[in-house]
């Protein structure tokens, strides 16, 4: 029966492929007995309660096989019917070209970059472990379940696999299963031409146990090959699967034609042919596998129904852990962390850089806020991210909140990802922003799965100083500004940098990105407008009949602060303005920006270390921007901003001269 499941689905995939004039065939021909095996006899899932948190996850690592998972979900009972094949990578249907988280009934995560799947299931099964860890009691597991993946060679390729398998070996996640499609096929031809190394080797060192030389199209071998997997009680499984590319279809099996176009008619008619599927039939799907479904929907309601008693009798003997539970899954932020952070004491002594006021907060925050959990990219010392009252999550001992996550930024961020799709917990990850380059990837998915991702960024300007240009970020924070639907956020001081985490805290829709200094910076009391915060950009102070609006952001807030005093002791009145969420900021009505800016004919004045690109929109040709159009430079962090012009009175003799210009009509 599984076999001609597997047929049905190949003859699904190839239809809807065909249909569209576009997609991907190669991987659902090649994959369909691998398909067959997990939904049909080894998922855990209830169409039903799509969003069951106790299912097994399957991540298609390798998205562009979507047409594989879609065929599964439509003949399972998800809400996937048979029109919406039909409607395949057409504009606004449910089986868009790659999956996408939300879209589709069933789709774990958006997939199709390779390698982001995989990482994301890492967290996913970290997760498993971590909830499982909390929540059970007396063998009352209402979390208890599986992570599968499936890869091709593209996603083996990517550097983003390696660093969350070496990850994933390194903790033991024995709940996690990968299938390689090892189809040695590639977009440009066999992968003798680049990729030639032995994978089942490379994995074996990262500490998983690795199944080689699986039949791909072997029902049993596949079947015994996962069972072993589950067997194995202290490492993850891979299972390398040799299979087919474009398995049935006459001229294009095993080439590289297969991979990303419809099958033509021609090899359409004579796939079917081969596999016994009636030709001149679209979208067939023959009685006997639709009545195997029907009664594998009994089964999957039966497990459902035994896992709902498991639950009840837990959440009677166990209420409070209910109650937290539902907490956690509800993915609001408890009012009592709102309530500890509107409530916030600061200091006014001393400077203090915005990375360690973060930390404090985020200290705070994890005591009234179970669910806060996360680390470093081996940076916690100096990102300030590590949770003091909490022990670390290691090999066999979930139990602390600290992920160690070691020099992996980019697996950091797509196994934070992972973790926030499964739910219930809150993951923050940390590292220097000159090191967002090597996690954009994976924060870009953030952000198109609406992921509520708290990014931490420290070491924010050329103020990192000594360690100098490579470390300095100068086109990072305009770079994040460009990703739709991350929150940036630049706060200049220790009340902003409460209001960030608010602000954080209560994004729902998408990630954020907090970008911290590395040096103090003081506190600035009485901010006028502090309360307009959430509109990204405020007045923090005025004077009357001012000739001058200074705009900064972050620590160049306080330098902004230092300039207003310089240029009133030349009699020159000027209002300051921070802008810690320029994005936010834009999106105001423009009666709000103006009342903030001030009048547009008064010189405008921007301050920060970073390139000037973003800003255009605020400030005209006759006003002045001092900003970073360079790398930076190595030495203390005050002597490399002095060097760029980073000073009060530098600043303000620039001004003075622009003012003197335009007085004279310059």
């Amino acid at each position: 029966m599984l076999k001609d499941v597997a047929n049905i689905v190949r003859g699904l995939s190839a239809d809807a492929v065909e249909r569209a004039n576009s997609g991907h065939p190669g991987l659902p021909l090649g994959c369909a007995e691998i398909g067959a095996v997990l939904f049909g006899e080894y998922l855990n899932y209830f169409p039903e309660e799509p969003d069951w948190i106790n299912r097994d996850r399957l991540i298609l690592s390798a998205g562009h096989g979507s047409m594989l998972l879609y065929s599964f979900l439509h003949l399972t009972g998800y809400d996937v019917s048979l029109n919406d094949l039909k409607e395949f990578r057409q504009v606004d249907s449910k089986t868009p070209g790659h999956p996408e988280y939300g879209d589709t009934p069933g789709v774990e995560a958006t997939t199709g970059p390779l390698g982001q799947g995989f990482s994301n299931a890492v967290g996913m099964a970290l997760s498993e472990k971590i909830l499982a860890e909390k929540f059970n009691r007396d063998s009352l597991n209402i979390i208890d379940h599986y992570t599968y993946t499936i890869l091709g060679d593209g996603c083996m390729m990517e550097g983003v696999t390696s660093e969350a398998a070496s990850l994933a070996g390194h903790l033991g996640l024995e709940k996690l299963i990968a299938i390689y499609d090892d189809n040695k096929i590639s977009i440009g031809g066999g992968t003798e031409i680049a990729f030639t190394e032995s994978v089942a080797d490379r994995f074996k060192a990262y500490n998983w146990q690795v199944i080689e030389d699986i039949d791909g199209h072997d029902v049993g071998q596949i079947r015994r090959a996962i069972k072993e997997g589950k067997a194995n009680q202290e490492q993850p499984t891979l299972i390398v699967a040799r299979t087919h590319i474009g398995y049935g279809a006459p001229t294009k099996q095993d080439t590289a034609d297969v991979h990303g176009a419809p099958l033509g008619k021609e090899d359409l008619i004579g796939m079917k042919k081969f596999l016994g599927l009636p030709v001149e039939e679209e979208f067939y799907i023959s009685p006997e596998v639709t009545d195997y479904f029907e009664e594998l929907k009994l089964t999957k309601k039966m497990k459902y129904e035994e896992w709902k008693e498991l639950y009840n009798t837990w959440s009677l003997k166990y209420p409070s852990l209910k109650n937290e539970l539902n907490q956690f899954l509800s993915g609001n932020t408890p009012e009592e962390a709102l309530e500890l952070l509107e409530n916030y004491p600061l200091d006014s002594n001393g400077k203090v850089a915005t990375r360690k006021s973060s930390g404090e907060v985020l200290n705070r925050l994890s005591e009234v806020m179970p669910n806060l959990i996360g680390g470093s990219a081996d940076l916690s010392p100096s990102t300030k991210t590590y949770l003091n009252n909490y022990g670390e999550i290691q090999k066999q001992q979930f139990n602390g909140r600290n992920i160690r996550f070691g020099v992996r930024e980019h697996a950091m961020a797509g196994v934070a990802n992972g973790i926030s799709l499964y739910g219930g917990l809150r993951p923050f990850v940390s590292t220097f922003l000159v090191f967002s380059d090597y996690m954009r990837p994976s924060i870009r998915m953030a952000a198109i799965m609406k992921q509520p991702v708290i990014f931490i960024f420290t070491h924010d300007s050329i103020y990192v100083g000594e360690d100098g240009p490579t470390h300095e970020p100068v086109e990072h924070l305009e770079s994040l500004r460009l990703i739709p639907n991350l929150k940036v956020l630049r706060p200049g001081d220790t009340e902003e940098v409460v209001k960030t985490w608010i602000e954080a805290l209560e994004n729902q829709e998408g990630p954020t990105a907090l970008i911290l200094s590395r040096q103090g910076v003081p506190l600035i009391e009485d901010k006028k407008d502090i309360d307009k915060f959430t509109k990204g950009g405020y007045v923090v102070a005025e004077d009357l009949e001012e000739k001058v609006t200074l705009m900064a952001t972050g620590s160049e807030v306080s330098l902004a602060m230092e300039v207003r005093r310089a240029l009133k002791e030349k009699g020159i009145s000027s209002r300051l303005v921070s802008v810690p969420d320029r994005k936010t900021f834009e999106e105001q009505p423009e009666k709000y920006r103006e009342e903030v800016l001030g009048d547009p004919s008064r010189l405008r004045v921007l301050i920060e270390a970073g390139v000037k690109s973003g800003w255009y929109r605020f400030l005209g040709e006759k006003d002045l921007m001092i900003t970073m159009e360079t790398y930076g430079a190595s030495g203390p962090g005050s002597e490399v901003g002095k060097k760029f012009g980073f000073e009060a009175e530098v600043i303000m003799k620039s001004i003075l001269e622009k003012l003197g210009g335009i007085k004279n009509g310059i």
